[in-house]
């Protein structure tokens, strides 16, 4: 088990750009979750602790983020800022093998591989969580990224985790959708 030291929670609704209204708001929701790294300052083959806390930490935050929707998610992200006693393949642990199931299962599904970001960083660091819909890979129009961070995250021995949902793509989207490759 790994230890929590920190959940925030951030909502985002955005109405308009340059004085031009949206159809509707679009509404982003976003989970910091500050937690320890039991790797860091040492090399560990075996990674399944962090494994196993992605899943985790997914279970305990999706059902926020689905509560600070209006309506149901049709976009996600995820993301990891590893504090800089640990390494960059401790974000990918905690974000890939076991994380996505739970997210799926707070918002009911989704086909497509929910976009990541992982880097090391000092206390404050921001991250580009990049967003995408949750079915289809290729909507252009929910190609997206919100800026995060949380100013005493990560400690050197600590990893910023963070999670993403959105009711909703870009607000203006104009360039089409495009085949699918």
């Amino acid at each position: 088990m790994v230890a929590i030291r920190k959940i925030a929670l951030l909502r985002e609704e955005a109405s308009s750009e340059l004085g031009e209204a949206g159809a509707r708001p679009v509404v982003r929701a976003v989970a910091l979750v500050a937690i320890a790294n039991p790797c860091a300052g040492r090399f560990v083959a075996d990674l399944s602790a962090l494994v196993e806390a992605g899943g985790m930490i997914a279970a305990r935050v999706a059902p926020d983020l689905v509560r600070l929707l209006p309506g149901p998610a049709v976009s996600y992200g995820k993301g990891a800022i590893i504090g800089t006693a640990g390494e960059i393949e401790h974000g990918h642990a905690l974000l890939h093998p076991k994380m996505g199931a739970p997210l799926r299962a707070a918002i009911g599904g989704g086909a497509a591989l929910i976009p990541s970001a992982a880097k090391i960083g000092a206390p404050g660091a921001a991250l580009d969580l990049p967003l995408g819909h949750k079915d289809d890979a290729w909507s252009r129009g929910h190609f997206d990224a919100i800026t995060v961070s949380l100013g005493d995250a990560p400690r050197p021995e600590e990893i910023l985790v963070a999670i993403a949902l959105a009711d909703g793509g870009r607000l203006l989207h104009r360039i089409g959708e495009g085949a699918k490759r």
